[in-house]
């Protein structure tokens, strides 16, 4: 222990951390050279100030953590490390929210001898989590675009909002790749297969690191593959499944995208708690992938050690065991941490453990100009415009490209002139079942029984007859989202018998813990559309009048024969305050469908869990077992109104060494009458491996735009190392063998092949490794 950890608060600091022209690690050393254990200790802690829980928690057994919490006053004595969700505790506007952010932030600089400001952290799942603030769509909808730089774009405009409201910090993107549909928080995933996770989710972070706010990977790791899908539920899963599927996506991010900060997990993996985990925190994120900023808790999975995991003996005992594993701040509010400088004073803790977190913490505060004085102009009052045209167009363009066309016997597009539409269900007025459960008017105006959403979401009614001014469009509810109501069902069938289509509207409403049908802590049973909505689409399909269902959901549902007896069927995950306007569009033709599923539609509600990365054993088997887990529409599908033919694959070898690259190249043409969007996928299949591999694996990607006629040829340069997998000695290794390319439109829709040799010995691979496909496309004249 240095003699300055036991100095107190009281002696002026000396100031040569002050001077702008050392080096940043040579100021931060400075300042951790003067700190006082407390000092230290209030760099890595943080303040909540919550507004009351009128309408239930947002983040899991809130009130009990917080009625341990300090007052504010007390929370900033020896500094601080984060400020938790200023403006996403309640509707606070920016001209108010900017002067009382300021006003904490100058709280929190005089009560530290060094002038210390906070880092303000806020959710910003598919937009900042703020009153005002655009609600883009959900990451399961990113991942339905098949469109990083599109999603680039994005986290840039959310950045740049964040970063105008002092805001240093966002909590996304989330990089779980689904495991089992049932799970709440599927709407927060970008899909089930870990390329389309990581290329989408690494393209976030740089969007939003450009613009000066630091992203958050979570949840590191495994939080996706909880037993039956329920939300903090123990994760019984194999080392090489969390190898291969689980972790890629992070080491994407982290060596690609250079995040700046990692969240831990709360699910445990096989008896190991993440936030405890140094396996996890240390040798791999840091050691291995070589991440230099800071690991902060997910709420309160500090004190979840001891009170959950049972893995610390008590709070004090949940505090050494989460910082020497490597997580350096704990959120929302300072619990365990606060026993840091008792821990070292007692010998139970080396104070070089704890200098260690404090140093990342400072380092990315000078970075932001918090040892600076940065503080006293951060954030623009006049900056109220949250939710502005450029932010609208871009929602509406993410919308517009997520939207799945899963089955059309050429109804769509709808041709409306003069006929009589019944609109049917709840998903056409309720305009909160557009948005997940972290938009803001989900997450807190519907929690405090507010009716107004702070930004315009038109419904999907009002676009419809926007949409169709010409036809006679009418409504009925047919049965609420969440209750098992049936009364209004004879309704809804009677408009539909006098009518010349019936759009039936099914899905979600997303909320928090239980109290919707999507959302953390909204778990299904099964996979059956929620409340009475089944029986409402049966009882309108019964009266013969053709049907277009249109999901709108945050996982996908089981959706039986409905691909027989339904006219068209359209799936959309939570697309944002424009979604209305994008339903619409496709169905009147106005936008060409162009989305493609990032999860498979089920047939069976019970046929989970499953994905398409299944190796043989888990796909269908005929004389093993009567369950078919073959998907009603496959990862990758999506329809769209034009033809797309594909060209034969020709690689430029068919053989490469095990550190060689193959050129994988195909033509795609556009044989129908409108411009379309074609989304281009590569897949490998590995035919004999040392380990049981999937039966397909999506190894590459792009969404190209053809006119009327055009062609164009699409190269895949992929790597040797692409084929890698973790061996039997649970090492990478890419293996010699035989394996097949396969292009098409989907996992079961594969229209050319070839066949490649991957010669030489087997070889470990040790370090950083190929993890993207690069694509060139070019025009063909």
């Amino acid at each position: 222990m240095t003699e300055n950890s036991v100095a107190t608060s009281a002696a002026p600091a000396s100031g040569a951390w002050k001077d702008r022209h050392l080096p940043v690690h040579e100021r931060v050393e400075a300042v951790v050279a003067e700190m006082t254990l407390e000092e230290k200790a209030g760099q890595l802690g943080s303040f909540w100030a919550q507004d009351p829980l009128s309408g239930g928690e947002v983040a899991p057994m809130q009130s009990a953590m917080a009625a341990a919490a300090v007052s504010f006053p007390d929370a900033i004595r020896d500094g601080l490390g984060q400020l938790t969700r200023v403006y996403g505790s309640g509707p606070l506007r920016v001209p108010d929210g900017v002067p009382a952010l300021r006003d904490m932030q100058r709280r929190i600089a005089e009560a530290s001898r060094f002038g210390i400001a906070a880092v303000v952290h806020e959710e910003c799942l598919a937009g900042l989590t703020a009153l005002g603030a655009t609600c883009f769509p959900v990451p399961l909808s990113w991942g339905a675009t098949f469109e990083p730089e599109l999603v680039a774009k994005m986290g840039a405009a959310i950045g740049a909002d964040m970063r105008a409201v002092g805001v240093h910090q966002g909590l996304a993107p989330v990089l779980d790749v689904v495991r089992d549909y049932r799970w709440g928080r599927v709407e927060e995933t970008i899909g089930e297969d870990p390329y389309l996770v990581g290329t989408v989710a690494t393209a976030y972070v740089q969007g939003m690191q450009s613009s000066g706010v630091i992203a958050t990977l979570k949840h590191f790791a495994g939080y996706s593959a909880s037993r039956a899908g329920r939300n903090h539920a123990p994760v019984p899963m194999g080392r090489r499944e969390l190898d291969d599927v689980i972790l890629p996506p992070f080491e994407m991010a982290v060596r690609e995208g250079r995040a700046g900060s990692v969240m831990n997990s709360y699910a445990d993996i096989d008896g190991e708690a993440p936030a405890a985990s140094r396996r996890l925190l240390t040798d791999l994120l840091r050691d291995t992938w070589g991440f230099g900023g800071t690991v902060v808790s997910d709420y309160w999975s500090v004190n979840f050690l001891e009170l959950v995991h049972r893995v610390a003996a008590d709070l004090p005992d949940a505090a050494r065991l989460a910082i020497s594993a490597g997580l350096d701040v704990e959120l929302p509010l300072t619990g365990g941490f606060r026993h840091l400088p008792a821990l070292v004073r007692a010998g139970k803790l080396d104070e070089e453990v704890l200098d260690t977190a404090v140093r990342r913490v400072l380092t990315q505060k000078v970075a932001l100009g918090l040892l600076d004085g940065a503080w006293e102009t951060d954030g623009d009052e006049s900056h109220d415009d949250l939710d502005s045209p450029d932010n609208r167009a871009l929602a509406a363009e993410i919308a517009e490209k997520s939207v799945v066309l899963l089955d059309n016997d050429g109804i769509l597009p709808l041709d409306t002139g003069g006929q009589h539409v019944a609109v049917v269900g709840p998903s056409a007025v309720e305009e909160r079942t557009f948005l997940g459960c972290y938009a803001f008017p989900n997450h807190i105006m519907a929690r405090m029984g507010a009716a107004e959403n702070g930004i315009e979401i038109p419904s999907l009614l009002e676009s419809l007859r926007d949409e169709w001014p010409d036809a006679n469009v009418e409504h009925e509810l047919g049965c609420p989202i969440l209750e098992e109501d049936t009364s209004g069902i004879p309704a809804a069938v009677e408009l539909a018998r006098r009518s010349d289509v019936a759009v039936v509207t099914v899905g979600d409403l997303a909320s928090l813990f239980g109290r919707g049908t999507s959302g953390e802590g909204c778990d299904a049973e099964d996979l059956t559309l929620p409340g009475s909505q089944a029986e409402l689409v049966d009882a309108v399909l019964a009266t013969g009048t053709p049907v277009v269902l249109v999901v709108v959901s945050g996982r996908p549902y089981a959706l039986g024969d409905y691909a027989d007896r339904c006219r068209a069927v359209v799936q959309t995950f939570f697309p944002g305050e424009e979604g209305g306007a994008a339903i619409a569009g496709v169905l009147s033709g106005r936008v060409n469908p162009s989305g493609r599923l990032p999860v498979g539609v089920p047939r069976n509600a019970g046929g989970q869990p499953s994905t398409y990365l299944a190796p043989p054993l888990g796909q269908r088997s005929d004389g093993i077992s009567n369950l078919d887990p073959t998907p009603l529409y496959p990862f990758g599908h999506g329809l769209s109104y034009s033809a797309v033919e594909y060209g034969d694959l020709a690689l430029s070898t068919t053989e490469i060494a095990t550190d060689g690259t193959v050129e994988a190249s195909l033509t795609v043409a556009n044989t129908g009458e409108r411009t379309t969007d074609e989304v281009v996928q590569l897949y490998l299949s590995d035919h004999v491996a040392q380990v049981t591999r999937p039966v397909h694996e999506l190894i590459g990607y792009r969404r190209v735009t053809l006119e009327p006629g055009q062609c164009r040829r699409v190269t895949f340069s992929v790597h040797a190392e692409r084929t890698s997998f973790t061996g039997v000695d649970h090492t990478r290794i890419v293996e010699p063998g035989s394996f097949t390319l396969s292009a098409g439109r989907s996992v079961g829709d594969l229209r050319t092949t070839a066949d490649l040799a991957v010669t030489g010995s087997v070889r470990e691979i040790v370090g950083a490794r190929v993890m993207t496909t690069p694509v060139v496309v070019e025009e063909i004249t």
